[in-house]
């Protein structure tokens, strides 16, 4: 699976992409935010509040009950302002 990063969430885990292959009791959005942060500090500094990250599955927004098991990309962003 393609996870890709954006913002503050890139700089903080150092990278803006990279291929995972996801534990198999990581099967909806809310198991994939508290499986990475044990990845490392950078992870868990970057996702020490996961209620503020926003995530698509595969393009799409995603809740914190969309599945992710058979999705080719999980990315992962801070909220989105406008103006």
């Amino acid at each position: 699976m393609k996870l890709v990063y954006f913002s503050w969430v890139k700089d903080r885990i150092g990278m803006a992409e990279e291929t995972v292959e996801l534990p198999d009791d990581v099967k909806t959005v809310a198991d994939f935010l508290a499986w990475m942060p044990g990845r490392g500090a950078n992870f868990a500094a970057a996702l020490a509040d996961p209620a503020i990250i926003r995530v698509a599955v595969d393009q799409e927004y995603a809740t914190a009950e969309t599945i992710v098991v058979g999705a080719s990309e999980v990315a992962l962003f801070p909220p989105v302002t406008g103006g």
